[in-house]
């Protein structure tokens, strides 16, 4: 523990544990503690949060929408390379992080703090992700995880240590909460407790932001979704900010059961996790992405961008957003959309994501080399002899060094 902190700014939700934190911050490095509170789309009411922090003596207090910046800064641009985690997490909580690791930074330095700190526990893997991103932005700046410094190990000692320091608790804090959740205009998640075991399936009381897909509407709704350069612009012939656009997916994914994902994962720091994600928006929007892709994209490039996948979804995972690997990674990606422009057309019904239409002025499909019928496009059918027979090359002469092995 470095008693030489003076001033620390703080990533502040005013829940249970970060007001707890921020009293044990005061008491034990006896230092200024600045907050920081980002609305990045939870869906909770922060406007309490600054009464909460001056309760206990917070002078300077930040409160920030960044819906915006969330959206168009980090969720388009990882969109852009359809990242997915092993095959089906959408990266909604990794994606959230870089960027209130950026407003901390950006306060410390604005206010003269000489330290930062967060409330992720000692065993997830947002300690990684908050803390890559401190260093990756000012390397020397000085670190507070309290998770992995003090004993305050369960929630009936958070709870003693919250009374005995004047800190309300709300009734439904008492006792083990019932699993925990993470919210962001992306996604919302579930884990712990109740969710530890996989082989137990989640109760519907879990889900927030989906309605169950055998409950969802019995008649399906078509939507259009405009896209240019790879980031969607309108949304049923209306234009959106992105942070809108992205609201609107999640009203409309909810109410038809779109984006429920019960998940095994792999944790950066080595550990299996269950978690239960709502992504309805994510969902429809990556849907559509892929579409727009397949319209427009040339197939070398898209079978690159393709491979290039896993390990940008993986760097976004364990915290890399802002190492020179995934900028370096993002360029490319980025340059692959400048042609991805149009319109795709989708119903959604009962949990499903159907594609029924896709039209782009940038559109590499062409009837007229693909019909059945006789065109009128430069295709001749006696070239194919020759590739298939350049590509057979290797094979046969493969078969044939084994047949002769055979007959020896």
């Amino acid at each position: 523990m470095d008693k030489s902190v003076k001033k620390v700014v703080l990533a502040y939700s005013g829940g249970l544990d970060t007001s707890v934190i921020l009293k044990w911050l005061q008491t034990n490095y006896n230092c200024e503690v600045v907050t920081f509170t980002a609305d990045i789309g939870q869906g909770e009411d922060i406007t309490q949060v600054k009464n909460k922090a001056k309760l206990h003596g917070v002078k300077q207090i930040f409160i920030e929408d960044l819906r915006e910046e969330f959206a168009s800064e980090y969720v388009f641009p990882m969109f852009r390379a359809n990242a997915i985690y092993e095959g089906e997490y959408l990266l909604g909580t990794s994606i959230a992080r870089p960027l209130i690791a950026k407003r901390q930074i950006e306060i410390a330095r604005e206010v003269g703090a000489d330290a930062v700190s967060h409330g992720a526990t000692g065993k997830g893997n947002d300690q990684v992700r908050f803390e890559l991103g401190y260093y990756a932005l000012q390397p020397d700046i000085k670190v507070i995880s309290p998770w992995r410094e003090w004993d305050l190990n369960s929630r009936t000692k958070l709870i003693d240590y919250a009374e005995a320091n004047q800190i309300s608790v709300p009734k439904d804090k008492r006792g083990e909460a019932p699993f925990s959740v993470d919210a962001n205009l992306l996604h919302i998640s579930a884990e712990g407790k109740v969710l530890e075991d996989p082989n137990v399936p989640a109760e519907e009381y879990v889900f927030t932001r989906t309605v169950d897909p055998s409950d969802a509407p019995n008649t399906a709704e078509e939507i259009k979704i405009e896209f240019a350069a790879g980031d969607p612009i309108a949304l049923n012939n209306k234009k959106m900010s992105p942070a809108l656009l992205l609201a609107r997916l999640n009203e409309l994914g909810g109410k038809h059961g779109i984006g429920r994902l019960d998940l095994v994962e792999n944790r950066f720091i080595g550990m299996k996790s269950r978690g239960i994600y709502e992504t309805p928006g994510g969902t429809i929007l990556l849907k559509a992405r892929r579409a727009m892709e397949s319209l427009t994209l040339d197939r070398g490039a898209a079978h690159l961008k393709d491979s290039l996948m896993p390990k940008y979804a993986e760097l976004i995972y364990n915290g890399f957003w802002f190492s020179p690997e995934r900028e370096m990674l993002q360029a490319a990606i980025d340059h692959s959309q400048t042609s991805v422009n149009g319109e795709i057309k989708l119903k959604l019904y009962k949990g499903n994501v159907i594609m029924i239409g896709r039209h782009s002025s940038s559109s590499l499909y062409s009837e007229d080399l693909v019909t059945f019928e006789e065109g009128t496009a430069d295709y001749n059918h006696s070239d194919a002899e020759g590739f298939i027979k350049l590509n057979a090359l290797r094979l046969r002469v493969a078969a044939m060094v084994r047949q002769k092995n055979k007959n020896n």
